[in-house]
């Protein structure tokens, strides 16, 4: 296969880096790869100052960068290599050796610069390892804990950019990242069943009495309808837990964690008011809404107690209660 056609690698990258290259080419291109992706954490990204913006953009192409090889269209145990790549390529930059891929020299700054302990970066990997292997979990147990090693060791990453004291912060960090995790896999469950990946806990499809299959048919089946409010409940008790991370990272990064906070538990809210029709359409805030909370977070018009959407509680079950089932 011609060079410019293989799938990007740390070692063989698109993009070639000399040991030359200044640290301010690399965070340009950090920049790059955050901007394109266009995230809901770019947006809010623009509310720190701009070292701790540049940060995150390094944290978060590192993070793209892995997360597109799971994603992408391969052979497993190419995508397996590429990832094993990843590995040695961060050891070897945190080491001092950043030539392998353009975002390295700027990721190596920025654990180096806010102490991001370096095993949150090597979780990652290896929860994308899994998704390459494991096509569903049996238990919440084993989905929270590749919700840990995907997003809440970003939560984790990114509270170290914002700066904290308090010994509660990391879990409280975890919490939120959980629970945005969750969201999105609220929000994606088509998409990824068509990937061959079921997330939601089988224990959950069995306790309705419904079946992945249903999902992707599309068919929104009062059954599996109450099993997405199930797990709505579920990812809003994270919410209400991790919102509580708000005062304790330092005051210039508050407008940016709320702002977060606010994006991702709108999707969940929408989620909710669409009667969980995550099948018709893909659920996302628009540009206008997005810029309405970063306005308001951009003025101070923010606190701990508005730092979650709140929800709608007439819509957000079909058919009444639960049948009395809570949300583990």
């Amino acid at each position: 296969m011609p060079e410019t056609l293989r799938p990007a690698t740390p070692l063989e990258a698109s993009i070639r880096v000399s040991e030359a290259q200044p640290l301010a080419s690399s965070y340009a291109e950090c920049r790059r790869v955050a901007r394109a992706a266009a995230s809901n954490f770019y947006y809010a990204f623009f509310l720190l100052p701009r070292p701790k913006h540049d940060a995150l953009c390094s944290l978060y192409a590192f993070m793209r960068l892995v997360d597109d090889v799971a994603d992408t269209a391969g052979v497993i145990t190419e995508k397996q290599r590429i990832l094993t790549e990843w590995h040695m390529a961060l050891d070897a930059a945190l080491a001092g050796n950043t030539r392998a891929h353009p975002v390295l020299p700027a990721l190596r700054d920025t654990v180096t610069r806010f102490a991001i302990p370096p095993r949150c970066l090597h979780d990652l990997i290896a929860g994308a390892e899994m998704d390459l292997t494991v096509r569903s979990y049996a238990t919440f147990a084993l989905l929270r804990e590749y919700c840990c090693r995907v997003a809440g060791t970003v939560g984790l990453s990114c509270l170290y950019v914002f700066e904290f004291q308090d010994p509660r912060a990391p879990d409280l960090a975890e919490k939120l990242g959980v629970a945005f995790q969750l969201t999105n896999i609220l929000r994606d469950l088509l998409r990824d069943f068509h990937m061959g990946r079921v997330y939601l806990p089988l224990e959950d499809w069995e306790r309705f009495g419904c079946r992945p299959e249903e999902a992707g048919r599309g068919s929104r089946t009062r059954a599996l309808v109450e099993m997405l409010a199930f797990q709505a409940d579920r990812a809003w008790r994270f919410y209400e837990e991790g919102a509580a991370l708000l005062p304790l990272v330092s005051q210039e990064s508050r407008a940016a964690l709320w702002a977060l906070a606010r994006i991702y538990s709108g999707l969940l809210r929408k989620i909710e008011t669409r009667g969980y029709d995550v099948f018709s359409s893909r659920v996302r805030l628009s540009a206008g809404e997005k810029a309405a909370i970063l306005l308001r977070a951009r003025l101070g018009w923010w606190s701990e107690k508005n730092a979650l959407e709140e929800r709608d509680r007439d819509r957000r079950r079909a058919g009444g209660t639960l049948l009395g089932r809570r949300a583990g």
